[in-house]
């Protein structure tokens, strides 16, 4: 395979020019290959098709001579709520053969109107390429070279003069990224090129749009939507908050790419006109309505695909955000607003996502901005099983089950859940989990707590408990989530200096066994508990056994994100110390628990309200 791509910047326009070169090597190359796609977008220009040849031993047969595109309008993704407005060439090339060598050349016109003189992009050649030559290119006028930056691995073979830069690579080698280390590391065999001066001339430039989309017509419906909300709320912070749950709960979301939408916001009155929007469209509604409330407000770019770890070290590109929040400033504290999330979401002093980078949309022109990264102050996942086996050691044990769900994935659970019927639930859970651990199971309850942000989820039924038998009465159970897997060893070829990266992750389990009332508790023990840190995660388990009940819960939080490699060889030399034992209890009839005086305090699962911000899913000194 060979192949060329460029990228020229001419006047106001960037184009994008293409010429893969291939042999056909099986049926299914010439199947796949033979189907070919060109797709644009219509409001940046038409596509050039400049040559698609066969070559084929000594002959060469030009496509074009004989056969025509069919246009399509794309809106394949009107189910994932999108508009792009798209449109798609297709060419089934006829007789192609084991054999043939394949090559297209084409040029496609990408210029963005909303990026008016400027633009920024990156060329780049994947990690994992078949093998063939490779050519990637970037050309531009006189008065409008771009600042270009080079990753190390193509810097020694791209070549630069005046107006062009090209990096030419035969069977470039395999990349792998080191392992473990920081989203960061994995950029590799990159080109960037940005128009732009700096962050602060993207936060310039798009600041005015915004504003400019967020501005009411003097006969708006949203004025009176405003004047009712200031009527029944006093607060500027209850009044932010009725704005944002209008926008997420009466809008719905749709991505809005037409007519050069996909980077310009629609207005806020039209918005809400249609009763549809993206993240720009319900940004600039909800900027509409706290400026009508004199509240200021700044629109903010994000990336919420995680991509924004070492932006800072990155050319100034707004195509490295895919999202825009507001974020809101009320008696001195932040709140951040995403009018996408469902409407049990409120204004937040934390964004929904962990964004490292961001970039407030301010006039004057503001740099990306920094956000500090801290541990998760309470479990993203709480599991709570209750066992009532107090019926006896061979009888059913009355179960409930309580999986408790924050952030993102709560979310995404709130979305499933919402629009189900409760018996239809119940009888979905049912058919799926019966017949392994559950018995039965005979009641399912679903809510979100809005207060608490989270996801609940109880299942109550009957489980065969399976004890071991030790033999002489003697009985063992290892409980739910009670052990961790020994963490893996910090180590790499390659860089050995670079951190390791811990991706952010806070769960927690608590069990509880209400023991058999033929047994004595005196006669019931467990093995140990512990707490400790190793690679910047806190492993936490403790027992407790009181009130005819065992009582056991497990923590693991991330403290730090990056870990230095010294400290990651100094811990993989605690690896083997690491226990990794599963949480045992026990029974004997003849032998009798020596309680310590200092033993831990471990709720049982329906002792406290485990959506607070204060469970003890941690050692007390970790906690914070």
């Amino acid at each position: 395979m060979t192949g060329s791509l460029r990228r020229d910047i001419v006047g106001l326009l960037l184009a994008h020019y293409a010429r893969p070169h291939t042999e056909i090597l099986t049926v299914p190359n010439a199947l796949q290959l033979g189907n070919l796609s060109i797709t644009w977008n219509p409001a940046a220009g038409s596509p050039t098709v400049h040559a698609i040849k066969i070559y084929r031993g000594n002959e060469t047969i030009d496509v074009l001579a004989g056969a025509a595109f069919e246009i399509l309008r794309r809106e394949d993704q009107l189910e994932a709520a999108r508009l792009d407005g798209l449109l798609t060439a297709v060419l089934r090339i006829a007789d192609l053969r084991v054999g043939d060598e394949l090559e297209v050349s084409i040029t496609v016109h990408a210029n963005d109107p909303t990026l008016g003189n400027n633009d920024a992009g990156i060329l780049f050649i994947a990690a994992t390429p078949a093998a063939g030559r490779y050519h990637i290119g970037l050309s531009w006028e006189k008065d409008r070279k771009p600042t270009v930056k080079i990753t190390p691995e193509l810097a020694t073979v791209a070549q630069t003069s005046d107006g062009a830069m090209d990096v030419r690579l035969d069977n470039p080698p395999l990349l792998t990224p080191p392992a473990n280390t920081p989203p960061r590391y994995q950029w590799q065999r990159i080109v960037e090129y940005s128009s732009f001066r700096d962050w602060a001339a993207i936060s310039r430039h798009f600041a005015p749009l915004f504003a400019k989309a967020a501005r009411l017509s003097g006969g708006s419906s949203l004025k009176t939507e405003v004047a009712r909300i200031v009527a029944a709320n006093t607060s500027p912070i209850d009044r932010v908050a009725a704005a944002l749950h209008l926008v997420q709960q009466d809008v719905r979301y749709v991505y809005v790419g037409l007519n050069g939408s996909n980077l310009t916001p629609a207005t806020a009155d039209e918005t809400w006109v249609r009763r549809y929007g993206d993240c720009k469209g319900k940004t600039a509604l909800l900027l509409a309505l706290l400026a009508e409330m004199g509240i200021e407000a700044e629109p903010v770019l994000v990336n919420n695909s995680g991509g924004d770890d070492g932006m800072d070290e990155r050319l100034p590109s707004p195509r490295m955000f895919d999202h825009v929040l507001v974020r809101v400033k009320i008696n001195g504290a932040i709140y951040w607003l995403d009018g996408t999330l469902p409407p049990v979401v409120p204004p937040s002093v934390s964004p929904a996502f962990p964004y490292r980078w961001v970039l407030p949309l301010t006039a004057q022109g503001d740099s990306i901005q920094a956000l500090a990264w801290h541990p998760f102050p309470v479990p993203q996942e709480i599991t709570l099983t209750e066992i009532d086996a107090r019926a006896g050691f061979e009888a059913p044990a009355k179960v409930t089950s309580t999986t408790i769900m924050r952030g993102i994935k709560g979310l995404q659970q709130q979305v499933q859940l919402a629009g189900i019927a409760a018996d239809q639930l119940t009888n979905g859970l049912r058919q799926q989990m019966v017949g392994g651990t559950w018995q039965t199971i005979d009641d399912v309850k679903w809510r979100y707590d809005q207060k608490a942000q989270a996801s609940i989820l109880t299942v109550a039924g009957t489980w065969m408990v399976d004890w071991d038998d030790d033999g002489d009465g003697a009985k063992s159970l290892s409980l739910v989530g009670g052990g961790f897997s020994p963490p893996e060893r910090r180590t790499r070829a390659g860089d050995k200096s670079l951190p390791y990266y811990n991706e952010p992750d806070f769960n927690c389990y608590a069990t509880t066994v209400r023991l058999p009332t033929s047994t004595k508790v005196a006669n019931w023990t467990t093995n140990e508990g512990f707490d400790t840190h190793i690679f910047g995660r806190n492993y936490y388990r403790a027992f407790e056994i009181r009130e005819g009940a065992v009582r056991m819960i497990r923590g693991s939080r991330i403290e730090q994100q990056e870990i230095d490699a010294a400290s990651a060889e100094k811990d993989n030399d605690r690896i083997a110390k690491f226990d990794n034992s599963r949480a045992w209890i026990y029974y004997n009839p003849v032998s009798k628990t020596v309680v310590s005086e200092h033993e831990t305090i471990v709720p049982a699962t329906y002792d406290i309200d485990w959506t607070s911000d204060q469970v003890p899913c941690l050692a007390p000194g970790t906690r914070r």
